[in-house]
């Protein structure tokens, strides 16, 4: 049975919700821009929900499980919870800001999933291949490990190797310098944030919901691992708060996370056309209305967590 247009966008995004919360939003990222791209060209759809999707859903989802962002493990960090433990007191507002963020998407996009599908490339038999059992192991691997990194590593440069990906196919998608320069950014920050602590001593003065909107300003200025590290020197006063302005403040910009700008090369590499212009367009939509949804559910459903 072939699914609609909808219904098939619907189903790509609970995926990248899925992927992005056992793995991490990057993985996400990389992995799945070119399986919707490929999804939306077979089906002769316009490809601008499907790539605007990927990244937007992977920021949103990031809230489910410690490990689906790195930004929750910083900004936790004195908590030490353990996956579980995390899921109980956030699962409310991930699961919120992933249904209203796929219900602006759903609206946004409305006229390109309603136009006629089925005009694009002759389908082809799903198959199994290295990609897929690499996933699924690597699934494995973070459900049932307390210390998962070094093996799902493992795995993915396992898949890489077995595939026989092209180096300059890795290249063109992976901008190592980039990666580094964050991961200076990000220690500099660390360091600053040790002896100067401006910033975090004005989250004390801020009730949550202005903590939320901190969060993902400063996201969006600095990138969100670069300022989880500046702004967590100490516990802040509404932790969650603040999680959630950095974890989905970065939809607003590609500046505001590493998922963002990865999905820009990732897109690039396969002929796609992502804007920056009209990345924030959306997120200036998408945003405020999952931010303050999310908020307002944490509050409701745990208000002593925030």
């Amino acid at each position: 049975m072939r699914l609609g247009p909808r219904a098939t966008f619907v189903l790509a995004v609970a995926l990248v919700t899925a992927v992005t919360a056992v793995l991490n939003l990057d993985t996400s990222v990389f992995f799945l821009t070119p399986v919707l791209l490929h999804l939306a060209r077979a089906r002769g759809s316009s490809e601008e929900p499907y790539l605007y999707a990927v990244v937007f859903m992977s920021n949103a989802a990031s809230l489910f499980l410690p490990g689906s962002n790195l930004t929750n493990l910083i900004v936790l960090h004195d908590e030490h919870a353990s996956g579980a433990a995390f899921l109980s007191r956030m699962w409310a507002a991930a699961i919120t800001a992933a249904v209203v963020t796929t219900v602006v998407l759903l609206a946004v996009f409305r006229r390109e999933l309603a136009a006629a599908d089925g005009l694009g490339e002759p389908g082809r038999r799903a198959r199994v291949g290295v990609g897929a059992t690499a996933v699924a192991i690597a699934s494995a691997l973070v459900l049932v490990l307390p210390s998962p990194a070094l093996p799902v590593l493992a795995v993915g440069i396992a898949a890489v190797v077995l595939e026989r990906v092209p180096r300059a196919r890795a290249l063109a998608a992976l901008d190592v310098r980039m990666l580094g320069g964050l991961f200076v950014v990000a220690v500099a920050l660390g360091s600053v944030g040790r002896w100067w602590n401006g910033p975090a001593s004005l989250l004390d003065s801020l009730d949550r919901w202005q903590t939320a909107a901190f969060g993902a300003l400063a996201a969006v200025g600095v990138n969100n691992l670069p300022a989880s590290v500046l702004l967590t020197p100490h516990p802040p006063p509404h932790p969650r708060a603040l999680l959630l302005g950095l974890d989905l403040g970065p939809n607003l910009a590609v500046s505001g996370s590493l998922s963002a700008l990865l999905w820009l090369r990732v897109a690039r590499s396969l002929g796609a056309r992502p804007s920056a212009r009209r990345y924030s367009a959306l997120g200036a939509v998408i945003v405020p209305l999952s931010l303050g949804t999310a908020l307002a559910t944490l509050w409701l459903v745990a208000p002593g967590r925030l």
